[in-house]
């Protein structure tokens, strides 16, 4: 189990400030000392990417030839081949993580193989490092580039305004770039290579979306920036340019010489923010706005045109600002470069009942809705929807009318009609892309077909990763989409987590020797359930939830949570209210001996034990966290990343990845005492995520791998010797920006996961090995058959020798029962000791064990259980006996018996019944003969029966008794019958394996595989 504790690790780097190109990737150098091994890197499929798109870019000049990009994922380009996307910036590392996120992007309408974005996430005090332009020739495969002055904010407020990056269609070497936090407006000349500031441009924008706030505070700057193309000729700039600003006192400007001075554009609209701003080929420029900046926000807006040619303006809102029906800001704005005066906007948000898009004809004077009301609370929709891509895109719920499930959308900004193809419209949301290839059929009055549109797009933000032993190998814990169980990686999960449901889930676990048995944790909104539950168990891998009955009191939810090896036991560190502790979920108890917000795991072995870390501090329980006791483990890192981990199938056995750049120590660390000390390892300079697969072939250990820096490389890393030796298993192309969370699979070999901060879940498999497909060897026990006495004379523990074959143990079952590890067996290398203690719980007969491993087929032990303790209930009589034959062949049986009166009355032995077992091995009729009886033979009895369903040993019975004429035994008196039975034809019996045969005794002595009845109540011996 993985978990981020963290949003982001901050770099404090020196900052150059540069306006020239740096060559290749702009990547600092590095040197390879650690091997490598080649691994084939591929995303984990959502189908619907699971994120924010702020931004879908169509090249002007070539067909199918678009750009998507991302908050906080990178960009991705579109491939028409199988209607897919292209993810471009997976070559973002850990160290520059930052220019992960895309603010703006040009596809440049003269040369289409060039291509620039804007990256860089925050603008605010999370980040050091100054924003990049980056440039390519070859449309996104490679890049260069420049380092600005400043920085940029891909996720930061008003990000989906745009575009705020733009190549003029006339002159193509010029670029402009609108920027934030007051540094105004920057042009290049030379393709992107180097920038300056437009000094001319009057005002950087003042808007601020909430000052008190440190996210929230910056200025958002220039929202975007279009060219009037008629103003300029192939290789002569563009004279008329227009620029958005984020200021709802005077927004829109104009350059009328080629950017060389600026006035605002005398007659606009005041009181709002310009969203999105574009000109038709008709000279209109058609603006969006709303009163916030969005993503999240906007409960009022309007849309205008201005007549570049008159000056004129002209509201144009399909409902304006004014009318009660408006409590939405307007967003995304396209415009159908094939038919002038066709375009179409949509709500930035309007969360309820979904968002609406608006097309019109006449150049905004009229409208028409994709969908209006019917007479409350019925709709009429102009759309059909198709999800199958993506079927998780109902979030799980079914709302009552008028909302309906799946939603057509929230946050769209990114709004955009294919220029070659007037039917073609792609539009992001806050979860996906859209689209519909039959647009024109709106304006005939039928339905379009929107279907999802973002194969290829994985923008998820991963707060956890576990990969059972068993069921689906991999479940996710997601940012804002709750999370999957990935039962097939390479298509959409059916449906996210829910009941109880929640945006985003912060930590999930699994019990290690039960898989089936989780738990996850995320934060529920009280206010629209005050009975919401923010803690979820599953009993079936994860397929289905239900709420824990109880959560600790005033609790938001949310933190890390742990589940013990068997799966009774939870501990559970929410985000406000400390550290608790709960059997099943039903009620909870503070734990104590650990502090608020500390990380908390499980042993993956013993049930009783968890532990914790915070502040550099390992806290142990060995009570099902009941109550913690500080290790007096010392040197680990008291602040920055930490990961916490415990190996599977080994009892106290920890790893610990952490620290940070700025202060104190930063590594890997190892423990085999449950925490009590821990050794650094001296090969791993850096470390940040730690996690466990299935041990190499010839290995006993588990493979280990790691997010980390080795011999000065950063990247991914696989070591199968305990941390001996380490493999990078990434290359300079696959770095995945900031990656969370790491892991193995404990089924196959070499496989990796990775959770990352905006590019989904990645997996990967080594080139030369399997390619993920599990060629699982099966792990076998010896012995496979084994005897238990029940006797207490003769109990003894039974040792199991265990050949992994690259496996782990990772549990022992009787039935659905689990044994405890360390309680009814313990585990030590490969060598199993089953205890007697827990082998004197069964019952006498036959038992399956079934030992399970990590990969490959169980393995199961027969277990026979018996029990040759003599019985004597009640005490009331005693029976001696010996065979007065012991051949093992004979035509006749002749057991002879001694019974004795232990009681302290006397006994009527009318009331008496001695009963003998044995196969008769034919099917004759038998006779019985009573040779000499203290009582006389006269007054012994014997009688048949057959025994069915036939027992071991045993499919007859002759029971022997006593007429009332046999009179009474005294106390403390015996009395002996000798008998004797056979075939009417004589033919032999095989005694040797018969129940009650006793082949080594030549007088009486106790036995107790006869059986002595008094009154039908039986007084002596077992029965079989």
């Amino acid at each position: 189990m993985k978990r981020w504790m963290s949003k982001l690790r901050i770099l404090s780097l020196s900052v150059a400030i540069v306006t020239a190109s740096l060559g290749g990737l702009g990547m600092a150098g590095t040197s390879e000392a650690a091997p490598s091994e080649a691994y084939e890197w591929k995303s984990v499929v959502t189908g619907g990417g699971g994120g924010f798109i702020p931004g879908i870019i169509f090249n002007e000049s070539e067909k199918d030839l678009i750009y998507a990009r991302t908050d906080i994922g990178g960009a991705y380009r579109w491939n028409p081949v199988d209607s897919s996307w292209t993810p471009l910036t997976d070559f973002v590392g850990w160290d520059d993580w930052n220019n992960n996120g895309v603010d703006a992007l040009a596809s440049d309408p003269v040369d289409p193989d060039r291509v620039y974005m804007a990256v860089g996430t925050y603008t605010n005090s999370w980040v050091k490092d100054n924003g990049y332009i980056f440039r390519s020739t070859d449309r996104g495969d490679t890049w260069e580039k420049t380092e600005l002055p400043f920085k940029v904010g891909g996720n930061m407020p008003g990000r989906s305004m745009g575009e705020r990056l733009v190549v003029d269609p006339n002159d193509n070497s010029i670029l402009y770039f609108g920027a934030r936090s007051g540094n105004g407006l920057w042009k290049s000349t030379d393709s992107g290579v180097t920038w300056s500031e437009v000094t001319s441009f009057p005002n950087p924008g003042n808007y601020v979306e909430n000052p008190a706030n440190e996210y929230t505070s910056d200025i958002i700057g220039l929202a975007w920036i279009t060219f009037d193309e008629t103003s300029g000729s192939a290789g002569q700039a563009s004279q008329t340019i227009y620029v958005g600003v984020a200021d709802k006192s005077e927004s829109i400007y104009r350059s009328t010489d080629g950017g060389l001075t600026w006035t605002a554009v005398p007659g606009q609209p005041t009181g709002y923010l310009p969203h999105h701003g574009k000109m038709d080929v008709d000279g209109s420029l058609y603006i969006t706005y709303s009163n916030g900046a969005g993503p999240y926000d906007g409960t009022k807006g309007d849309v205008w045109k201005l007549n570049t040619a008159t000056g004129v303006w002209k509201n144009i809102s399909p409902v304006p600002s004014s009318s009660s029906d408006n409590y939405y800001g307007y967003g995304g704005l396209a415009i159908d470069a094939q038919e002038p005066g066709t375009i179409m906007v949509a709500t930035l948000n309007s969360w309820w009942p979904d968002a609406i898009l608006f097309r019109s004809k006449d150049g905004g004077d009229t409208w028409t809705r994709i969908w209006d009301f019917e007479g409350y609370p019925d709709r009429k929709f102009r759309y059909t929807q198709d999800i199958s891509a993506a079927p998780w895109l109902t979030f799980g719920v079914n709302p009552a009318p008028p909302e309906i499930s799946p939603k057509l959308g929230w946050m769209i900004a990114a709004l955009e009609i294919d220029p070659f193809d007037s039917d073609r419209l792609m539009y992001g949301t806050g979860a996906t892309i859209y689209g519909t290839n039959n647009l024109t059929d709106w304006d005939e009055d039928k339905k379009i077909n929107i279907s999802v549109m973002a194969k290829g797009i994985e923008e998820t933000n991963v707060m956890d990763l576990i990969s059972p032993p068993s069921g689906a190998n991999l479940l996710s814990a997601l940012g804002d989409v709750a999370g999957f169980r990935h039962d097939d990686l390479t298509k959409a999960p059916a449906t996210m987590f829910t009941n109880p449901n929640y945006p985003s889930t912060e930590s999930i676990d699994f019990a290690e020797l039960s898989p089936n048995t989780m738990v996850r944790v995320g934060k529920a909104d009280y206010t629209v359930d005050p009975n919401a539950r923010s803690i979820g168990l599953s009993s079936d891998g994860g397929k289905t939830w239900y709420k824990a009955s109880a959560e600790p009191s005033g609790t938001a939810g949310g933190g890390t949570v742990a589940i013990s090896a068997t799966g009774n036991r939870l501990v559970w560190s929410t985000s406000d209210r400390g550290v608790f502790h709960s059997v099943g979920g039903n009620s909870w108890t503070a734990s104590t001996g650990i502090p608020a917000g500390a990380k908390v795991i499980s042993d993956r072995v013993n049930p009783n034990k968890f532990y914790g870390f915070a502040a550099g501090k390992i806290y142990v329980s060995v009570n099902g966290g009941a109550s913690f006791t500080v290790s007096p483990a010392t040197g680990l890192p008291a602040s920055g990343n930490s990961d916490l981990d415990a190996v599977p199938g080994v009892e106290g056995e920890l790893w610990f990845a952490g620290g940070n750049e700025e202060e104190g120590p930063y590594g890997l660390w190892h423990s085999t005492d449950s925490g009590a000390t821990f050794t650094k390892l001296a090969n791993v300079e850096e470390a940040d995520s730690i996690g466990f697969g299935k041990a190499a072939p010839g290995q006993s250990v588990v493979a280990l791998y790691a997010v980390a820096q080795i011999d000065g490389t950063r990247g991914f890393f696989r070591s199968d010797d305990g941390g001996t030796n380490w493999v990078r298993i990434n290359d300079d192309q696959h770095q995945y920006a900031r990656v969370t969370t790491i892991t193995g699979d404990p089924r196959i070999y070499g496989r990796v996961y990775l959770g990352t901060n905006g590019r989904g879940i990645l997996y990967a498999d080594p080139v030369n090995g399997n390619g993920g497909t599990p060629t699982v060897p099966n792990s076998t026990i010896t012995p496979v058959t084994a005897q238990f006495d029940l006797n207490v004379d003769h109990q003894a523990n039974i040792p199991v020798t265990l050949t992994l074959n690259g496996n782990t143990l990772t549990s022992i079952r009787n039935g659905n029962a689990i044994l405890v590890a360390g309680t009814d067996y313990t585990v030590a290398g490969n060598q199993v000791v089953l205890s007697k203690n827990y082998l004197a719980t069964l019952s006498k007969g036959a038992a399956v064990l079934t030992f399970q491993f990590s990969a490959g087929n169980p393995a199961v032990l027969n277990l026979t259980v018996k029990d040759t303790t003599v019985v004597i209930p009640g005490g009331t009589i005693r029976i001696e006996m010996y065979n007065g034959t012991t051949a093992a062949t004979g035509s006749s049986i002749t057991p002879k018996f001694r019974l004795t009166n232990t009681g302290t009355t006397p006994l009527h032995l009318s009331d008496v019944k001695i009963r003998y077992y044995y196969t008769i091995d034919g099917s004759q009729p038998q006779n019985f003969f009573c040779d000499w009886a203290a009582v006389g033979s006269a007054n012994v009895t014997g009688t048949f029966s057959s025994i069915n369903p036939a027992l071991p040993g045993a499919d007859h019975v002759l029971e022997v008794g006593f007429k009332a004429t046999a009179g009474t035994l005294n106390a403390g008196q015996s009395t002996e019958i000798q008998t004797r039975f056979s075939k009417d034809n004589w033919t032999n019996y095989t005694q040797t394996d018969d129940y009650s045969f006793e082949g080594t005794h030549t007088s009486y002595a106790d036995w107790s595989k006869v059986t002595g009845y008094v009154a039908g109540q039986l007084e002596w011996g077992m029965e079989p």
